[in-house]
């Protein structure tokens, strides 16, 4: 199945005088909710969907607790997450301080079975 994608005009936002350019843009074809995810496991597996939904709502608590305190969080096939920031830089190493951390973001590298995916996915154009 194709991943639909629409064509949206963007200014350039570091030179807004700049002529606006197009772009694709995925389009969602909708959501998959934690509830619908266990259920599917459930049908793919002996084990029952509460099971599934009380691992997963683990997983959701444990990753975060495991960002904070530092760790990288492999998940196999499924990939890592980490923490990645913006830092302003200072002159000398002594002036560097946590002031200097700016903004944080959870980063996630997809492993190889999700790698495949994305780089096998095809894309069709609507209106």
């Amino acid at each position: 199945m194709a991943i639909k994608y629409k064509v949206q005009e963007m200014r350039n936002p570091r030179d807004p005088a700049a002529p606006h350019k197009f772009y694709a843009k995925p389009v969602s074809s909708g959501e998959v909710t934690l509830d619908e995810l266990s259920e599917d496991i459930s049908h793919a597996s002996s084990v029952n969907q509460s099971d599934v939904y009380a691992l997963l709502q683990s997983l959701v608590r444990e990753i975060p607790k495991n960002i904070a305190r530092g760790n990288i969080v492999r998940l196999g096939n499924l990939g890592t997450f980490r923490l990645g920031s913006n830092s302003e830089g200072s002159e000398l190493a002594e002036e560097v301080s946590p002031k200097n951390l700016l903004r944080f973001r959870l980063l996630f590298n997809p492993g190889k079975q999700i790698k495949t995916v994305l780089d096998n996915l095809t894309f069709e154009k609507v209106a």
